[in-house]
């Protein structure tokens, strides 16, 4: 490698280190989003028989400098719940609940933990060129 080319490589290097790393945030989100909503999908995880809380499951980005982060969650009012349980407890309603822990973001999360550092590998790769 030539060192007066140095420079102008690092800089398109630099250029691309926001793009990518947004880029394979993203993708990893829509992924553990994905898994999240194959686990919801009955036993050992909650039954879903509407579909109506494994479909409420997205992903939504946000920016930071030089990438971007995505936040992967449900509004429904239900989730912690199916995911941690709420055993031998009452709801704000007075209403009486025996009901056990239904995993299902926790053994996303796990499965999508694998291959994350294999992600940003290639997302490096792409930013170098190699």
């Amino acid at each position: 490698m030539d060192l007066d080319d140095l420079a102008e490589r690092l800089d398109q290097c630099a250029d691309r280190v926001g793009p990518e790393t947004d880029r394979t945030v993203q993708q990893q989100g829509r992924l553990l989003k994905a898994l999240v909503q194959a686990n919801a999908s009955g036993r050992p995880g909650p039954n879903a028989p509407t579909g109506d809380y494994r479909g409420s499951w997205e992903p939504e980005p946000f920016g930071v400098p030089d990438g971007g982060g995505v936040e992967v969650g449900t509004r429904q009012p239900q989730g912690r719940r199916l995911e941690y349980g709420f055993m031998n407890m009452y709801d704000s309603l007075g209403r009486f609940y025996r009901q056990p822990p239904f995993p299902h973001v926790e053994p996303a999360v796990n499965e999508l933990s694998a291959g994350y550092e294999e992600a940003f590998t290639d997302a490096l790769d792409r930013i170098f060129g190699r």
